[in-house]
């Protein structure tokens, strides 16, 4: 009588702390404050909180081209001679002309800072030679051909050239191509001792020419 007894009291107890209602938590869930924040996997990340990120990657390449790889990999047969740094911009659903670019007006060959080329030695571009050095680059787009122009100022964001500061300009052709490149390209083409600077984008190629 004494066991049904305690047995009976324990019930009544249990059944009035859950004020008569089942109680379907699960554990895990209810050791949970009501103020724990709940965070969903399929959430959006977060803006950077460090610094803006840039549609507009930025790209460096060599001549000799890949000189960082061969260099880390001992397979380099010959000191770097020339580098670009610049960043990418893309068309976005758009045509190079004229809805990114117009005919007859400066570009800087890229996006956000100005173009730059380093020369580690003297080098003959077309039939000029230009010393080794530090330089901004930048075009001036025609129908048939671009003005690629080598400056002096450096250490710019986006274009206004000072043409006084002009150390070269070059002409070159322009090569219409099927191609449909989304992401503006510029590329070192090796061949011995001499180079082409490849300007690539949507259905347009140019190419100066370097000889070290």
């Amino acid at each position: 009588m004494r066991l049904t007894s305690c047995f009976l009291a324990s019930c009544f107890l249990l059944f009035s702390c859950r004020n008569g209602k089942e109680d379907n938590t699960p554990v895990a869930d209810s050791l949970k404050t009501k103020d724990s924040p709940v965070v969903s996997r399929t959430e959006r990340p977060a803006a950077n909180p460090y610094a803006t990120v840039d549609v507009s990657p930025m790209d460096m390449i060599y001549y000799p081209v890949d000189y960082p790889k061969l260099k880390m990999t001992h397979t380099a047969s010959q000191p770097p001679m020339a580098r670009v740094i610049y960043s990418r911009p893309h068309l976005q659903g758009r045509h190079i002309f004229h809805e990114v670019l117009k005919y007859d007006e400066p570009w800087r060959l890229g996006a956000n800072e100005a173009t730059e080329l380093m020369l580690y030695k003297e080098a003959m571009i077309q039939d000029k030679k230009i010393k080794a050095g530090r330089y901004t680059l930048y075009c001036i787009p025609h129908k048939e051909n671009w003005t690629v122009a080598i400056n002096a100022t450096i250490d710019t964001w986006g274009l206004e050239p000072d043409s006084t500061r002009d150390v070269a300009r070059f002409v070159v052709p322009v090569k219409q191509t099927q191609n449909n490149l989304e992401y503006f390209t510029m590329v070192f083409e090796q061949d011995k001792q001499s180079a082409n600077l490849l300007m690539a984008w949507d259905d347009v190629e140019v190419r100066l020419p370097f000889r070290f």
